[in-house]
């Protein structure tokens, strides 16, 4: 049988802790390679990703000279050529570097001066964000003067940094106490940026605003397609993935940015079969859709899964993007695997919903029951 795949085994491992041995003990003569790696070997295999990650933080403060700047000339020393500067998207770098972001704001978070200058180093090598945010809520002001300069610099990664640092609900990462408007000025900059790598980041982050500020978010989306600094293509792309969590809950506007009419007069029928259905089989889902107009759709499906407790999940997917024309019905149809072992949530046996959601409005729905 085929050992399922470790993520953590893949980025954190032996070959990849002497990898990072060896730089160092390149960089500095007095760096104890042989016990770095044993130290770090000896607890690693037992951990998740992230408390490897740490634990090679904490293993690098040991085997590192405590004079801040010393240490700091140590790792400048020690970091390898920077990713590709010609590439525009999917190049993370090497993960073995994240642990550098944590020695970093364990050694430095009261010397901005030397350790902003530093993390803008090491992102080129893998990006920095989760290290950048405590400094963000420590030294704001210094933190945004250093993202003056990040904005324009040469490496895409780098300017990555500048979005993906400040967003305001970064996955995983600490929670920033900024204004979460401020950064915005920056994201005019990097929506017209070349690489993929930085626009994703840029509607990631415009997608974070959505909840808090949505119309700000929307607001900024329109100036942009009227500024046309950045190609058509890009724009709708960078546009439809900043506003799936909106167009997920049906909003008018976000709707008409995408080009549907939330009062499109559709008509249709959503039926649900078998009836019931048992978990770990799939569900289908035949949608049927009339218009006397020939237009665009959006169309959705939003499954409300029962709970124990009384209470429903919700959760809309994706069906899909067609147009529809006059007179002539649309016939879709959408087996949904119902699994019982997600990693998300539990499945229950009992009364479920599923409503036909198109261009943000619901016209009809159905139910099912589901059986263990």
């Amino acid at each position: 049988m085929t050992e399922a795949f470790s993520l953590k085994d893949h980025l954190f491992n032996e070959t990849k802790v002497a990898y990072l041995g060896g730089l160092f003990a390149d960089a500095w003569d007095g760096f104890d390679r042989e016990g770095f790696q044993a130290d770090v070997m000896a607890e690693l295999l037992p951990l998740e990703l992230t408390q490897r990650q740490n634990l090679i933080a904490r293993v690098l403060e040991q085997k590192l000279p405590q004079d801040l700047q010393q240490s700091y000339d140590i790792i400048h020393a020690a970091l390898p050529a920077p990713c590709d500067p010609t590439l525009s998207d999917d190049d993370f770098g090497d993960f073995i570097f994240a642990p550098l972001g944590d020695f970093i704001v364990a050694r430095g978070l009261d010397a901005p001066a030397a350790s902003l200058p530093l993390l803008a180093e090491v992102t080129t090598r893998f990006s920095m964000e989760f290290a950048l945010r405590p400094f963000l809520n420590t030294w704001e002001e210094e933190v945004f003067a250093a993202l003056d300069t990040w904005v324009t610099a040469d490496h895409y990664h780098l300017r990555r940094l500048v979005s993906e640092g400040t967003r305001p609900r970064l996955p995983w990462g600490k929670k920033v106490q900024i204004d979460p408007l401020r950064p915005l000025p920056y994201l005019d900059q990097l929506h017209g940026d070349k690489t993929r790598f930085v626009t994703r980041s840029v509607a990631n982050h415009l997608n974070d605003l959505a909840k808090p500020h949505p119309a700000e978010m929307m607001d900024r989306l329109e100036r942009w397609a009227s500024t046309a600094r950045q190609t058509p293509k890009e724009l709708e792309w960078l546009t439809k993935h900043a506003l799936r969590n909106l167009i997920k809950q049906g909003d008018a506007r976000a709707m008409a940015l995408l080009g549907y009419r939330a009062d499109a007069p559709v008509s249709g029928t959503i039926s649900a079969s078998p009836d019931p259905v048992k978990i770990d089989t799939a569900v289908t889902l035949d949608v049927a859709l009339d218009c006397p107009e020939t237009l665009p759709v959006m169309v959705d499906y939003v499954l409300h899964f029962h709970r124990p407790n009384g209470k429903t999940g919700r959760k809309v997917h994706k069906l899909k993007q067609a147009k529809i024309i006059a007179g002539k019905p649309l016939q879709l149809k959408k087996a949904h695997k119902l699994k019982g072992n997600a990693s998300t949530f539990t499945l229950h046996p009992g009364p479920h919903r599923v409503e036909l959601q198109v261009n943000g409005r619901i016209i009809a729905e159905t139910g099912f029951e589901l059986t263990a």
